[in-house]
């Protein structure tokens, strides 16, 4: 089973680009869980609430992964609510972390933030894509994990990101 988990910034097409790929493959998608629990809760998310998000995120991989035969992918991982985690609270609890490690992609797909911002009721950091992407590019490189940097037009991303998949399945 390859997984392949695409990750950065808020509001740099991840979503879609995973629906996508999904399409184009005819490999199962994993829903980003974080979205739907914090439009859910109508609040700001706080520090506890991320164990709830990282269990939430979990089923929905392995909801996805138990309808893959060789290929699945996923809408961001824990790698996200870690990086999320750490970057609003200064830590993340060790059982999440671990989980993050221990369940990581065989590829990521970092999307740049070179897309025009996209308000919505769930996201907070347009004025700080740049920082957020560097901090999960410093993640990805901390755990050692394999990542390809995606930008450009649309068509360019689904291109690219086609292309990568394509390097790690073949």
């Amino acid at each position: 089973m390859i997984k392949v988990a695409l990750t950065g910034s808020e509001s740099t097409g991840k979503t879609e680009l995973a629906r996508l790929l999904g399409d184009h493959f005819r490999a199962p998608v994993s829903r980003e869980f974080v979205r739907e629990y914090a439009a859910g809760k109508g609040s700001r998310l706080g520090f506890a609430d991320h164990g709830p998000i990282a269990r939430g995120q979990i089923a929905s991989e392995d909801d996805a992964i138990a309808r893959a035969t060789d290929l699945v992918i996923l809408d961001t991982d824990l790698i996200s609510t870690v990086v999320y985690c750490e970057h609003y609270f200064g830590h993340c609890p060790p059982w999440i972390a671990e989980a993050a490690r221990s369940r990581a992609a065989d590829l990521y797909l970092m999307l740049m933030h070179d897309v025009p911002w996209q308000p919505d009721t769930v996201r907070d950091r347009g004025d700080r894509r740049e920082e957020m992407h560097a901090l999960f590019a410093g993640k990805l490189r901390e755990l050692g994990l394999t990542f390809v940097e995606i930008g450009g037009t649309w068509d360019d991303r689904f291109r690219r990101a086609v292309a990568a998949v394509e390097a790690v399945v073949d």
